[in-house]
């Protein structure tokens, strides 16, 4: 389901919560819930079978233990009620507190660049003793509930034992009957006070279930099951809008993007670059309007077959805790070693490969961290290199590229670029001056739409772009 909910959803949700409430849920399914309802469960079928026993054998005891009942129950009731809403704010807090684990582990580089370690560690230590404090709030709530019951419980069994005993010596009992009465008073207080203890725990796998109901019930992405093979791979978009959280960030834009040529977008920042490109490869669906590849509305593929046509590299790049051959056939799983190389070389990232310890069977940490921003770039050139896909989005693949690797680097984007279709995010002048046409978002529209010289000739936003790059380019230290 996480698959096709619209990227929206991971902006509004922190990867905290959607991470507790999937881990919280599948635990307390699979711990938690089989052994408490086996408990709750066979705990109150015992007591239905002993209370229609005792009912049959002497009708006197039997009303006594239904009394007993119902208030053992309306007890129960009352700690069930209790016990969902601080359920609710302890799972809360759980996925606070996950959320601040992984902000500060990911964040740990620039929390000591800033010496913030002190500051952060605090709010790290808040969201632990705020969890701390849900957890034993939940628990001092449910205590008087469950000596309530316990008490109750043994009141009950001491009732029925002393009545028993009474209506032996009074004759009106006999001492067999008797027994089996003060047997099951025993039964009936070591059912029920199991399942009376363990009910409370059924409403935090009650509350965890409905958090995951919330995510499933999260409307998906319109997916079909169409598995179509586009001819050629022009893009078209005609009069798409899209809004998020109610503020329209893309407005009425209408745009060609022949097969095998090279659109540059370029503008502002918050102008919609980074979402024009998200509709134009189904990241998120338009509010309005159509896209289609091919001549087919990308929502009638199935999302594993647009997804073949697209390979993306990413300012932000990430990279999965594996070797790093296993990183750059990430497209292509089974694809054979000498690929790899191939693929690495022409992305320049073959030498530094090469220093590392194992080479290519080097494993690097989690989103790459072992490795520098220019060579997570490099790697992900070359996973895009490996895919081999028709349609290319580039979001400024030089931006990590130390001077030396960049004119090379550039070559290998040309190589991998050459006979596709390529959708490029750029802001530097280089990258876009040579695209067949060029895009200026602004305010969530096309401000201009050209070549790099007809553009130059216009008095607008892209020419102030490119001597403000002139003019930065001629400082000199």
């Amino acid at each position: 389901h996480l698959r096709y909910l619209p990227m929206g959803y991971y902006n509004e949700n922190s990867l905290g919560r959607i991470m507790s409430v999937t881990t919280n849920t599948m635990q307390n399914l699979e711990n938690v819930a089989t052994r408490v309802v086996m408990l709750v469960c066979s705990g109150l079928l015992a007591t239905a079978v002993i209370t229609l026993m005792l009912i049959v054998f002497d009708w006197r005891i039997g009303l006594i233990l239904c009394g007993g009942l119902a208030v053992f129950f309306a007890i129960n009731s009352g700690m069930m009620t209790a016990s969902a809403d601080m359920a609710k704010q302890k799972l809360e807090k759980d996925s606070a507190l996950v959320a601040k684990v992984i902000e500060y582990i990911q964040g740990i580089f620039e929390v000591r660049t800033f010496r913030l370690t002190g500051r952060r560690s605090r709010d790290l230590n808040i969201a632990i003793d705020e969890n701390e404090n849900a957890n034993s709030a939940m628990e001092l709530k449910l205590i008087p509930f469950m000596t309530m019951q316990s008490f109750w419980l043994k009141a009950l069994g001491t009732v029925i034992v002393l009545v028993s005993v009474l209506l032996h010596i009074s004759g009106s009992m006999d001492l067999l009957t008797t027994i089996i009465m003060i047997i099951s008073s025993y039964l009936i207080y070591a059912q029920l006070d199991n399942a009376g203890k363990y009910s409370a725990l059924l409403r935090t796998v009650d509350v965890s279930v409905r958090q995951a109901q919330d995510i499933l019930a999260t409307p998906q992405m319109d997916i079909s099951d169409a598995d179509i093979t586009p001819a050629h791979c022009n893009i078209h978009a005609d009069n798409i809008s899209f809004a998020y959280e109610k503020r329209k960030i893309i407005d009425s834009i209408s745009l060609d993007i022949p097969e095998r040529t090279t659109t540059a977008i370029v503008g502002p920042s918050g102008g919609g670059k980074t979402t024009l490109t998200s509709l134009l490869s189904r990241f998120w669906d338009v509010d309005a309007g159509t896209v289609t590849l091919d001549g087919k509305d990308v929502r009638q593929y199935s999302m594993d077959a647009l997804m073949k046509n697209y390979s993306f590299v990413f300012q932000r790049v990430y990279l999965f805790a594996d070797t790093i051959a296993n990183n750059i056939r990430f497209g292509q799983p089974d694809a054979p070693m000498e690929k790899v190389i191939e693929a690495a070389k022409k992305a320049c990232c073959h030498d530094f490969i090469m220093q590392l310890p194992d080479g290519y069977d080097t494993v690097i940490g989690e989103g790459g961290a072992s490795l520098s921003g220019g060579e997570k770039q490099r790697i992900s050139i070359a996973r895009a290199i490996m895919k081999d896909a028709p349609v290319i989005v580039l979001d400024e693949a030089t931006a990590n590229v130390d001077p030396e690797n960049e004119a090379e680097l550039m070559q290998a984007i040309d190589a991998l670029t050459k006979e596709k279709t390529i959708i490029m995010i750029a802001h530097r002048l280089k990258t876009v001056r040579n695209a067949d046409q060029i895009l200026v978002i602004d305010g969530g529209k096309i401000a201009q739409r050209g070549t790099h010289e007809t553009l130059m000739r216009e008095d607008g936003i892209y020419r102030s772009f490119v001597e403000s790059r002139r003019e930065a380019a001629s400082w000199r230290l």
